[in-house]
């Protein structure tokens, strides 16, 4: 896995590495991108993390692939357990998706992730009661990508939050947050 800072090849012949590198890393961040918060469970371990790697990639069936790095609880989570949530939240809730960018804290009792009520899906993963849209989903496929492993899930439940449906839904770009490139 490469280190912040350290430019990742391939280059073009001739390239300065890290001016291509910066340039590279600018325009990825441009692709658009949205960002959801990702609902993981095995056990009674259960973590939400903020993710912007996913998107629809069959319709019959119903697919949805999520990106998540090798190295993080949620891998470990996805992998065991075999299925994840894939919430979306409003573009008012940009402070929200925040509390996902490291591992949830867990109040089992009150029912908490990083003070942030959640229910249960179908398979178990969390849904964040902030969520204005929710997907549950089975893995069906796996696949190594680099510091990756892109998941496929199948939708075996879905639904709109009160109001959902009409919300505008938050972006990477609706935030100073980036990831990637």
């Amino acid at each position: 896995m490469a280190t912040q800072g350290v430019p990742v090849g391939p280059f073009p012949p001739g390239a300065d590495h890290d001016a291509y590198d910066r340039m590279r890393r600018r325009l990825l961040w441009k692709l658009p991108m949205g960002l959801y918060v990702l609902g993981s469970r095995s056990g009674d371990h259960r973590n939400l993390m903020t993710i912007n790697w996913a998107m629809q990639v069959s319709m019959q069936p119903k697919h949805v692939a999520v990106s998540i790095e090798t190295a993080a609880v949620t891998h470990r989570l996805v992998s065991e357990g075999g299925c994840f949530s894939l919430s979306l939240l409003s573009r008012e809730q940009r402070a929200e998706v925040r509390k996902f960018v490291k591992p949830a804290v867990e109040d089992a009792g009150a029912r908490t992730l990083s003070g942030v009520p959640y229910t249960e899906a179908l398979t178990g993963a969390p849904i964040p009661e902030i969520a204005i849209a929710w997907l549950d989903c089975e893995v069906r496929q796996r696949l190594g990508v680099g510091s990756h492993t892109l998941f496929v899930g199948e939708v075996v439940h879905a639904g709109f939050a009160e109001g959902g449906e009409d919300a505008a839904v938050l972006r990477m770009e609706d935030t100073r947050m980036s990831y990637g490139g």
